[in-house]
């Protein structure tokens, strides 16, 4: 057979020159070729401007996103030169945007260097991003001069343009233009949201500067909104913290420099860290946030490790030092102290090592390590000059700690209460096992009480068919917490014959009983109550148990309602019909009236007091019974009314009376 591979030889090797090399491989260079890359591109952009301010030429930025996708951001420092390069003997405009690894930033750790501490190091992002963008224009202003040029697909479409400047438009900085391409992005429909985080979160890490945002709206219109936090991070602490504060607000400032190895260079550090104590607040993703060069560190590195090693070392040791630990008590971790601490740091070096261009995360050992000695440190000052404020800081995470062993101590136990083998019939009580072992064909009815169970029990194809069932009303789970869920008796067996583990939304659910939907030992989850009042209660209650304990069944389509009969009709001839509701009783007793065929019509009684053949036929047999899928959306709005009728809702239910309760005035038992 003859070998059709392409030939791989010396000539096979290419280099990308040019845009290409963003333009074909954009995620090397912005993390994505989606959304997110597209995203980061204005981050890059944005980051030369507030280079330019924090060096103390300009105040105020100026970023507008249009509707046809693309932005623009103003700002008011020197403006970038675009002339000619006698040491390079190139143009500053290409070497800027148009070269990779080219920009005025390398040299910020020397004496005189246009940049301190600046976000921008690498000089990739401007060029970047005009090689990702369809068009991109600059506009820069020195006070004498206005120099534009523009740029489509990464080559520059126009020579520079030099024009002095009249008396009314003397001004400096820059104006940059673009919109990113979409053959190079496989969106650039970038959101709101991610303009009014990301700018807020550039305000307070710059303190002083002011952010204006405009937003486009469909009819031409702008919406504006500004960003700035005159006292910086301890501002944003205060604004997370709100009213849950508990200790008053500490801010350590540092000021300092060092080396990552003894045989590099000296670089400069500061840092500014700022905290309280909190029990609750809004929203827990917030609370520890770490910032180098005005950039999130979402995945945190060098200010992270050292933050976790010093809150850590501190509050161990005066809890130690006071004698607050019982005897053979093991000691804190920062994940108890996490639950209760809100905290930034923002941090500026002169000599950065980011983990890649995107700049989520820092990997200085000096910075580590610098940080870490001088929290430690401030730490001691502070608990001894606060004392009141450290108790309560260390009493918390104390707590935090003891009820982290004892939720461990519960997790375990409910553990090996849900490890059970595939045959639980020896240790759920009154489960009526069927003898298939294919999960795919395998169901299972969930019936109330005994009579009923011992019906289903005697219609059912035993082949794969099983029952277990709930012995009265099952708890609330809307209302009742977990600690009270997991010691119910009837929801335990309930988990253990469903078999897949359980769904828990909390901090430490990664160490509950995880949940497998692989593990679900049945096709079908099939809640099986009379059509009455207590058997819609029951009903109720078990579909909020699935709602919050396991929701991916719901999500899935796994659990169902056995829709019973109201009314059984049976003709003077011919088989007993059942009807399901009023218009289906209305249309049997009409078909039979005008074939005038007797009949007599009665309520159907409960599951229990079935004959095998009835209950067979309306409610076990896949060919004639009929089952009611029931969707995330069905199972939250049951537990929402339900929360309303029985929670601790009571303006909701006030309300919901109000509006509704004349609708029930005929079902009332008055």
């Amino acid at each position: 057979m003859k070998n059709s591979t392409p030939k791989y030889n010396d000539q096979s090797i290419t280099a990308l020159k040019g845009a290409d090399r963003v333009r074909k491989r954009p995620a090397v260079i912005f993390g994505s070729d989606g959304l997110e890359g597209a995203e980061h591109s204005v981050f890059e952009i944005l980051s030369n401007s507030v280079d330019e301010a924090r060096e103390g030429y300009g105040t105020v930025i100026n970023i507008t996103a249009f509707s046809d996708r693309s932005i623009e951001i103003e700002d008011f420092g020197r403006g970038v030169p675009l002339g000619w390069n006698e040491k390079e003997k190139r143009w500053n405009w290409e070497l800027v945007y148009a070269e990779l690894y080219a920009g005025g930033k390398y040299d910020n750790n020397s004496e005189g260097s246009a940049y301190e501490y600046s976000l921008g190091l690498n000089g990739l992002g401007a060029c970047a991003t005009q090689y990702s963008s369809e068009y991109f224009e600059v506009k820069s202003y020195n006070g004498a001069e206005l120099s534009e040029i523009s740029f489509k697909k990464g080559n520059a479409v126009t020579k520079l343009r030099v024009r002095p400047l009249e008396k009314k438009e003397k001004r400096t900085g820059t104006v940059i233009r673009w919109r990113p391409d979409l053959k190079v992005f496989t969106d650039i429909d970038i959101p709101r949201e991610y303009y009014e985080s990301m700018l807020k979160r550039q305000a307070f890490v710059n303190s002083g500067i002011r952010f204006v945002f405009k937003w486009q709206l469909p009819n031409g219109r702008f919406d504006t909104e500004e960003f700035y936090y005159e006292n910086g991070i301890t501002d944003y602490v205060s604004e997370i913290a709100g009213e849950n504060a508990e200790t008053k607000i500490a801010k350590f400032h540092l000021d300092t420099k060092g080396r990552d190895r003894e045989d590099m260079k000296d670089y400069k550090l500061i840092a500014d860290i700022a905290f309280t104590m909190a029990k609750t607040v809004d929203d827990d993703s917030q609370r520890l946030q770490y910032y180098h060069n005005s950039s999130w560190l979402e995945h945190g590195g060098s200010p992270e490790k050292a933050v976790k090693s010093a809150f850590t070392y501190a509050i161990d040791r005066r809890l130690a030092n006071m004698g607050k630990y019982n005897k053979n008590e093991k000691r804190i971790s920062f994940s108890d102290i996490e639950e209760c601490l809100v905290l930034v740091t923002s941090s500026f070096s002169t000599q950065t090592s980011y983990a890649n261009q995107t700049k989520k995360a820092i990997t200085n050992t000096f910075i580590a390590d610098a940080m870490n000695e001088f929290l430690r440190q401030q730490l001691e000052y502070f608990f001894a000059e606060n004392p009141v404020d450290a108790d309560r800081l260390c009493a918390q995470v104390l707590i935090n700690k003891r009820s982290r062993e004892h939720a461990e101590t519960q997790r375990l136990d409910l553990k090996k209460k849900l490890q059970t083998s595939t045959d639980v019939t020896s240790r759920v009580e009154k489960f009526v096992a069927c003898r298939s072992k294919d999960p795919e064909r395998r169901e299972v009815y969930i019936v109330e009480g005994d009579s009923a169970m011992s019906s289903c029990r005697t219609a059912r194809n035993a082949e794969y068919q099983a029952i277990i069932p709930v012995r009265g009303k099952t708890l609330n789970c809307v209302k009742a917490t977990y600690d009270k869920i997991f010691k119910n008796e009837i929801i335990l067996d309930l988990l253990r014959v469903i078999g897949c583990g359980v769904e828990i939304q909390t901090k430490h659910k990664a160490d509950m009983v995880p949940f497998d939907i692989n593990s679900l030992r049945w096709s079908k989850i099939i809640i099986c109550t009379d059509a009455d009042e207590d058997g819609f209660q029951i009903r109720t209650l078990l579909l909020t148990m699935f709602y919050r304990l396991l929701p991916t069944l719901l999500k899935e389509g796994k659990v169902y309602i056995a829709e019973s009969p109201l009314y059984e009709i049976t003709p003077s001839k011919g088989e007993i019909e059942f009807a399901y509701n009023e218009n289906e009783k209305a249309e049997i007793t009409g078909r039979m009236e005008s074939k005038n065929i007797r009949y007599t019509l009665q309520r159907s009684k409960g599951l229990g007091e079935n004959d095998p053949k009835m209950m067979w036929q309306t409610t076990m047999n896949p060919a004639t019974r009929r089952l009611i899928r029931i969707t995330p959306a069905e199972a939250e709005a049951t537990a929402r009314m339900f929360d309303i009728m029985l929670g601790d809702d009571l303006a909701g239910r006030k309300n919901f009376i109000t509006l509704h309760g004349a609708e029930y005035l005929k079902d009332a038992d008055i």
